[in-house]
């Protein structure tokens, strides 16, 4: 973040993996993160892993496999480990949630802790009318603490800080764009400002904001993106 500065994480849903590589090198100076949904992707092969990795290395960005566990400990081990996408051997960084409770964590630490990778909790979301409670917030805050040598951070709308601990954890927070209040499919956009100066969240996830019908090209749009959450983030944590 500090290098590019940049807080921005491009979400990218596309489905093709020529579309991926297109999109990430075209954004990739103005992003630190790139968030896939892999099992999205309609043309897999391995090798395209090995070409992303080379658009991350050459851009500085890291890469974020959004899937979401949601099993117990021993399947989320084979789901994060195994099968086709073999996901700890290449996404930096992927999320859980913590329904399951605890174990899940443990599972996915075992595969995930001796490849240095690191693990986001789910603790709300950005969808209208979702189930999380605060509650539920709460116990997730706590068991990320627990594991905080695995665990670094939230996927949450707002900071999130535990009542006994002074180390403070990331929040990635997705919904963001400039202007849209929300979709048809039940999505709430925020502004980078709202989110990140006024919210205390640290990295914003924009998606359809940057490569979404525009007159604008993605890396404009990201670049726009980039300023505005970098401004905000730097208007928060200065005197």
């Amino acid at each position: 973040m500090e290098d590019k500065k940049s807080n921005l994480c491009l979400s990218c849903d596309l489905s093709t993996t020529s579309e991926i590589l297109e999109l990430a090198d075209q954004i990739g100076p103005h992003i630190c993160l790139l968030k896939l949904h892999i099992d999205i992707v309609t043309d897999f092969e391995y090798s395209f892993i090995e070409k992303l990795q080379h658009v991350a290395e050459k851009h500085n960005f890291l890469l974020f496999e959004d899937r979401k566990f949601a099993d117990i400990g021993n399947t989320v081990v084979h789901q994060y480990r195994d099968g086709v996408y073999k996901i700890a051997s290449w996404a930096h960084i992927t999320n859980a949630h913590t329904l399951p409770g605890e174990s899940i964590i443990s599972g996915l630490a075992s595969v995930g802790k001796p490849l240095d990778r690191g693990l986001l909790l789910l603790a709300e979301m950005s969808s209208a009318n979702n189930l999380f409670s605060a509650e539920y917030t709460s116990k997730t805050v706590d068991m990320a603490y627990r594991n905080s040598d695995f665990v670094f951070g939230f996927i949450a709308q707002q900071h999130l800080a535990h009542p006994t601990e002074s180390k403070d954890m990331i929040v990635m927070t997705p919904g963001v764009n400039m202007g849209s209040s929300g979709d048809s499919m039940g999505q709430v956009y925020r502004t980078p400002d709202l989110v990140v100066k006024e919210m205390g969240c640290d990295i914003i996830i924009v998606g359809r904001g940057i490569y979404g019908n525009s007159s604008a090209s993605p890396a404009q749009r990201a670049s726009m993106f980039q300023l505005a959450g970098w401004k905000s983030y730097l208007d928060r944590i200065q005197p």
